[in-house]
Parts: structure tokens; C-alpha cells; sequence
């Protein structure tokens, strides 16, 4: 049960409560978001959910003060990465505490946010709030930022627009106000197999796709050329992968298909529909006209797999002016991962990254959240509880 007095004691318990439940991206988060529903429900506060096409997922918003007017969210996904073929210590679904640190998967990325929230709910619940304090628990961030998208569209279109948003993810307790947008995509080589002694009489997929490659590498050596290293990023231009490549079916068969993966991870500014377009330009110019001419069945298609914009940085939001306000700190750091606040943002709500546990260990093996983080974040909770109970909107 949810305690009107929390400490740092209960949101760690209420942590090994959330990472019992295995979310993985590919898993239904429903048995998570069934038990936080129930623990909401006890103290009086109801939840509102979204679904998935199949309903086998949802996303969960729940506000504790009043209803009819905007407040703070605080957004935490409720998906992990998989463990498959990592070496644990222990069981990755059940917390460990060793030497300070606590042990699971998704402890710091990023169910120790989430836990925190939750641990604070029936304070905030007694706090008697004039600024509401709403929870906004997705899945599937960790396959795209795409889960939170249903959970937007329903709060812009039947809910009071929010002041401001905190995404929980690990930043150490570290107010970080941008990060980098990803795009990403499948492209397809469509050759003409043949026996391998006779290339002529075929197109070669593997090497034309390591044309196109070799394209998209000069561009990313291009951009890293020309953009401001004083830009807060690390690293501080638009980065160009590949991280997938499939073609061919033996040594001495002409490949008659080659699939890579790539995309960019870009700084706020930079149009990744344009870059990605000087790409399709050079295919369409110099690729597909030499295999046309092997074959009218040779070509070229690039699917769109992933888009996340850019966080655009401002240190003037009132989500900043808010976390400034409450922290004390100074500075607004900038990331290269991606975060549902960019998707929040878009939809006019300003915001901030901030949360328990350090993304260095997110994803890893034996990933851990220090006891001393979760304690801050507890810290953090009581601070944002009373401002919300004594002030009616953002400095």
C-alpha cells in the first residue's frame, strides 16, 4: 500500500516491485500497468489508458490534484531492452542490492524514475495540490518513442494542456534540455543472380549497395566537417550508421539482394529528410540507371523504419525555469539519445530529461541504479510535491 509519508526505503521497494515485471519491448507491459492502476486506484485516483492496435499494450495517465487545469507530468516508459545473451549475476528480474547499488534490468533505465513517482502518489494525493502533478507511463520507447504517441494525441485532445514535462530518464539527477533526433532506415539492393564466373551477366547486389555506402560514409566524414564543435553535443555533428547488412546466397552465386540498415542520429537543426534525400538523389542517378540496364526488375527501395525529431534546446521553458527552481542547479546539459520528451515538445509541451541512474549503465549486463541516486530522486519528489501544493503556476 502507498504510504502518505514516503522515503527512499519505499520507493526502492516499490523499484523491485516494477522490475519483477518482465516488459521487454517484445512482452505486453499490461501486468505492470494493471498493478500501478491498482495502486492508484486504492488512494483514490483514477487512470486513464491507451492502447495498442491489438490492446496487448497501453499506456497509463493518471493525475493526482485537481483535474481541470494543466500541471507537471512526469513521463517514464515502462519497456526495458532485452537480456537476451548477456552474462547476469543474477536474476535480471529480480532486485539485488550489492555495495550500494541495486541490480535488475530497468532499474536505472528507467523504472527508478517510475518507482519514485509512484512511491509519492498518495502525498501527493494528501498534499492537496493547486498545480496538478500527472504520471504519463508508455511502452515501447525503447523500439522507437512510439508507444508515448497514443498517450500524446489523447492528453492534446481531451485533457488540459500541461505546463511542463520531466522524462525521468538517467541523467544523474542532471537537468539536460536537448538531445539528438534519430531517423533510420531499410534499404534494399535488387539485383540479378548468375553464376559467379560470368558477372557480366548479372548485377552484383553486395557491390552496388557498398557504392551507396560508401555515398552515406562521405556524407557523415561531410557533416562532421561542418558543424560547430562548441555546440554542447558530444559528439557535436549529425552521426551517420550502418548497423545491419544482408545480401548473397554462396561464394559463387552473383548476389541478387543486399538489405542494410542505416540512418542518423542528428542535432537539433539539421534536416534529416534532406540528407537523407542527397542519398536517394545519388542512388536514383547513379545506382538504379546501371541496373535497369541489366534488368527492368533491378532496383532500389529505402524504406522508412524509425523517426524521432530532435529535442530543440531552451533554457527559458518553464520546464528549465521549473527544474532550476527546485534544484538549484545552473546548467542544462545536451545528450546524443533519444527521449519521448522531443515527442512531447512537438506537441507543445515544454520539457526537461532528469532522473535517477547513470546511462552508462543502461542496456548493459548487470545494469544497477545506486542507492544514493534513488535517494536524490525521493529528495527531488518531496520538493516538487510542495511546490505543487503551494504555488498555482511556473515562475
Amino acid at each position: 500500500m502507498l504510504n502518505s509519508s514516503p522515503t527512499a526505503r519505499d520507493c526502492i521497494d516499490m523499484l523491485g516491485k516494477l522490475v519483477s515485471f518482465d516488459t521487454t519491448s517484445r512482452n505486453s507491459n499490461l501486468a505492470l500497468i494493471e498493478f500501478v492502476r491498482e495502486e492508484l486506484a486504492a488512494i483514490g485516483v483514477e487512470s486513464r489508458l491507451t492502447f495498442n492496435e491489438d490492446r496487448s499494450k497501453a499506456n497509463l495517465w493518471a493525475t493526482m490534484g485537481p483535474q481541470d487545469v494543466g500541471g507537471v507530468v512526469l513521463s517514464g516508459h515502462t519497456d526495458v531492452v532485452p537480456v537476451d545473451g548477456q552474462d547476469w549475476s543474477s536474476d535480471p528480474f529480480e532486485l539485488h542490492e550489492r555495495e550500494g547499488r541495486l541490480f535488475a534490468r530497468g532499474t536505472c533505465d528507467m523504472k527508478g524514475f517510475v518507482a519514485c513517482s509512484l512511491a509519492h502518489a498518495k502525498a501527493m494525493v494528501d498534499a492537496d495540490l493547486k498545480t496538478p502533478l500527472h504520471f504519463a507511463f508508455s511502452y515501447d520507447e525503447e523500439v522507437g518513442c512510439t508507444g508515448v504517441k497514443g498517450l500524446i494525441e489523447d492528453m492534446r485532445d481531451n485533457l488540459p494542456a500541461p505546463l511542463a514535462v520531466i522524462v525521468g530518464e538517467p541523467t544523474s539527477m542532471q537537468i539536460v534540455g536537448a538531445h539528438k533526433g534519430g531517423h533510420s532506415y531499410m534499404t534494399t539492393v535488387y539485383g540479378l543472380d548468375g553464376h559467379s564466373s560470368a558477372p557480366d551477366l548479372g548485377a552484383n547486389a553486395i557491390f552496388y549497395a557498398a557504392r551507396i555506402l560508401g555515398f552515406i560514409e562521405n556524407l557523415s566524414i561531410r557533416l562532421k566537417q561542418t558543424s560547430d564543435p562548441d555546440n554542447g553535443f558530444t559528439p557535436h555533428y549529425t552521426t551517420v550508421d550502418c548497423g545491419t547488412i544482408e545480401g548473397g546466397t554462396a561464394q559463387n552465386i552473383i548476389p541478387a539482394s543486399c538489405q542494410f540498415g542505416w540512418g542518423f542520429r542528428n542535432i537539433p537543426g539539421d534536416d534529416t529528410d534532406l540528407l537523407a534525400q542527397e542519398v536517394f538523389d545519388f542512388v536514383e542517378a547513379e545506382i538504379e540507371p546501371h541496373l535497369k540496364a541489366v534488368s527492368p526488375s533491378c532496383g532500389v527501395t529505402h524504406e522508412l523504419r524509425h523517426h524521432l525529431p530532435a529535442m530543440i534546446p531552451d533554457e527559458q521553458s518553464p520546464a528549465e525555469t521549473l527544474l532550476r527552481h527546485l534544484t538549484g542547479l545552473n546548467q542544462s546539459g545536451r545528450v546524443a539519445y533519444g527521449t519521448e520528451a522531443a515527442r512531447f515538445q512537438t506537441a507543445g509541451v515544454p520539457g526537461v530529461i532528469f532522473g535517477p541512474g547513470s546511462i552508462k549503465q543502461a542496456h548493459l549486463p548487470d545494469e544497477y541504479i545506486d542507492v544514493s541516486q534513488m535517494e536524490a530522486c525521493h529528495d527531488f519528489m518531496l520538493k516538487l510535491t510542495n511546490w505543487a501544493a503551494n504555488n498555482s503556476e511556473i515562475a
